[in-house]
């Protein structure tokens, strides 16, 4: 029979580690988005702050008071969110827990205005977290804006590498909008964190306009 000391010896073991585990969870902890230009997520918290929070709870969903946790596995386009669920990040690990974000039209979204040639870009980080890179999408000529998001509608435009540190608060990111890209397209800014296997996924609706090189 295992005496009182060991009783409370093995009971103080098993809060302590209960307390780490909560403590330190496996998931991420690192945040953010992407703020300009101003992602679906985060405009969805712009508009709850603008329409208040019945009316853009019902177009945007539960991200619009979290915008930074569009967090899904990361390994994209050959692994990730599903067709359909590209947007919302599967639900974002559950952490907004809806796929509002997923629904899909020519005109449900707010358009934000990009010109072809070069785009910069930059994320809002609210949490930081070790980085290996980013990488950076945009729909294909002649996609069809009302159907579900889906990575055969996307190519690559741009990577950008990181050396697996923390991101640097402010960066700019430089990508290029090819020139036969005009109208409403989508961009995909996808963040992969070094030492998990989640990344961040954040899809800006742009229109777009010809640039001084056309």
């Amino acid at each position: 029979m295992l005496s009182k000391k060991s009783v409370l010896t093995a009971a103080c073991l098993t809060l302590i580690s209960s307390i780490v585990f909560l403590t330190f969870p496996k998931e991420s902890h690192a945040h953010g988005y992407v703020s300009t230009p101003i992602s679906r997520g985060y405009q969805g918290q712009l508009h709850n702050r603008e329409w208040g929070w019945n009316a853009a709870h019902q177009v945007y969903g539960n991200v619009i008071s979290n915008p930074q946790s569009l967090e899904y596995r990361k390994g994209f386009p050959e692994a990730g969110p599903r067709d359909g669920r590209i947007a919302s990040a599967e639900g974002g690990l559950g952490q907004i827990n809806d796929f509002v974000l997923d629904n899909q039209d020519a005109d449900r979204w707010t358009k934000q205005s990009v010109k072809t040639g070069n785009l910069d870009l930059k994320w809002t980080y609210t949490a930081l977290h070790r980085t290996t890179k980013w990488h950076y999408y945009i729909t294909k000529p002649g996609w069809n804006p009302n159907e579900p998001l889906n990575r055969a509608s996307f190519e690559k435009i741009a990577e950008v590498s990181h050396d697996g540190t923390l991101p640097v608060v402010g960066d700019t990111h430089s990508i290029t909008i090819p020139e036969d890209r005009i109208g409403y397209h989508v961009i995909l800014a996808v963040w992969d964190i070094a030492d998990t296997q989640n990344a961040f996924y954040n899809v800006i609706d742009a229109n777009i306009t010809p640039g001084l090189g056309i």
